[in-house]
């Protein structure tokens, strides 16, 4: 199919069932928090990203759409499952540092105890690359911006989202509030960010309150780390849809 460079992957303007499902997704998530208030709020978030990509996928099937299809928005697509990918990616290493951890605390390793903390500087490290990739891949979008522009924006925004948490707060900045609800209760309110309340577990050696804690987070990261590989296979089936177009 011929590509007109003139043109872009604009919204329909007839009605459609596809078109209603795109709206409302994308309303739900520009609806919810800006940033991530807990591993579980992470995981509705991606699930909402993916029925964004999933409508998109049922309106690539009209043919008025499909004639606007390009290249560009092929290599839009490789950027955003790159993003993906190092999401997904440092959200596994979260979750083994967690395991290492956990096993270090059961054994009272000293040594395994140190290794995390060296591996959870090396991972923010990382995290903090990746977010300056995700802020230099942002666009700004109209309203008139193509669909994919949209789902792109709104998706490098969530992935954001997500490896901020994953960095959680400095040190410096929220020590002193969270040792402080440490001192007058067994455990931290459920809406903290739960890779502070580690930190602080391991800041005052509370062995019985971070077992329990590394237990949650394991379980946690792991329902993200899957909800973050479906949407990223959900990327793939549309980035094949677009080809599929192209090559037509």
């Amino acid at each position: 199919m011929a590509f007109h460079h003139g043109r872009s992957l604009s919204f329909p303007s007839s009605s459609h069932p596809a078109v209603s499902q795109f709206d409302g997704s994308l309303s739900r998530l520009r609806s919810s928090e800006a940033t991530c208030s807990s591993l579980s709020s992470c995981n509705g978030r991606i699930n909402g990203l993916r029925n964004l990509y999933e409508s998109i996928d049922d309106m690539l099937l009209l043919s008025h759409i499909q004639q606007t299809v390009s290249e560009e928005c092929v290599d839009d697509f490789i950027r955003l499952l790159d993003a993906c990918s190092s999401v997904r990616d440092l959200f596994s290493l979260a979750k083994q540092d967690v395991r290492d951890l956990l096993s270090a605390v059961r054994r009272k390793d000293a040594h395994g105890i140190n290794a995390y903390l060296a591996s959870r500087k090396k991972s923010k490290k990382m995290i903090r690359r990746s977010l300056k990739n995700l802020r230099r891949c942002a666009s700004a979008t109209s309203e008139n911006a193509s669909m994919l522009k949209v789902a792109e924006s709104v998706s490098i925004s969530m992935l954001e989202s997500l490896l901020s948490y994953v960095l959680g707060t400095k040190v410096h900045e929220n020590k002193r509030s969270l040792l402080s609800k440490l001192m007058h209760s067994k455990t931290l309110s459920s809406d903290e960010n739960e890779f502070n309340k580690l930190d602080s577990f391991l800041q005052l050696n509370q062995e019985n309150e971070l077992v329990n804690h590394l237990n949650e987070m394991d379980s946690d990261i792991q329902v993200v780390e899957e909800d973050l590989e479906s949407i990223f296979r959900q990327l793939i089936k549309t980035r094949v849809s677009l080809l599929n177009i192209l090559n037509h």
